[in-house]
């Protein structure tokens, strides 16, 4: 038995104990980013009936932000479904964007510091649960993750289920919060 077996294995049990647990991650692949209210609900992941796939078309909608900040909303407004965005809200998702675009497009796969941002073809996001994202889902919320590649720690995108229909819809994001700059623009870099 190597040195390190009994870490190997240890790790190997706690991975199988989160998959068993019922945790789940998905990968979203766009062919093309949907830049547009109606191109966002022509896509399979638009049914709103999956926690993951709304996860993932909140960041598609904010990385269509710099480009079209009205369909952006738009978008964002669809997620939001029976209750959307506020002034407030609005009024922060501007000023996230005010100094730099790249923060949205830090969570598609592909996209470090060191390519400015820049995702790989076909864009892709992968949104995951952690051990405690089902932890308020007898209230009908669930907390999905994210990670990106200019910060530590993955962001949260909390979902509210409305039971009437089944289907899920976006409450509140935590994905619009400083990250490292590309390294175009670190003058450390």
């Amino acid at each position: 038995m190597g040195l390190f077996d009994n870490i190997q294995n240890a790790a190997a049990s706690a991975a199988n104990a989160v998959t068993n647990a019922g945790m789940q991650n998905k990968t979203v692949v766009f062919q093309e980013m949907p830049e547009t209210l109606e191109q966002m609900k022509a896509l399979p992941e638009a049914s709103m009936k999956n926690p993951l796939d709304v996860a993932a078309l909140t960041v598609a909608a904010l990385c269509v932000y710099p480009f079209n900040k009205d369909e952006s909303i738009k978008m964002l407004n669809y997620l939001k479904g029976p209750q959307p965005l506020t002034p407030y809200e609005i009024s922060f998702i501007a000023d996230r964007f005010r100094d730099s675009d790249y923060i949205p497009r830090s969570y598609m796969n592909g996209a470090t510091p060191q390519n400015n941002y820049t995702p790989q073809r076909p864009y892709s996001v992968t949104v995951f649960e952690l051990a405690h994202s089902r932890d308020n889902i007898n209230e009908g919320y669930i907390t999905i993750n994210v990670n990106s590649s200019g910060a530590d720690n993955p962001r949260q995108i909390r979902l509210r289920n409305k039971p009437s229909t089944g289907e899920w819809f976006l409450w509140e994001q935590f994905i619009l919060v400083g990250i490292r700059i590309p390294d175009a623009a670190n003058p450390w870099a």
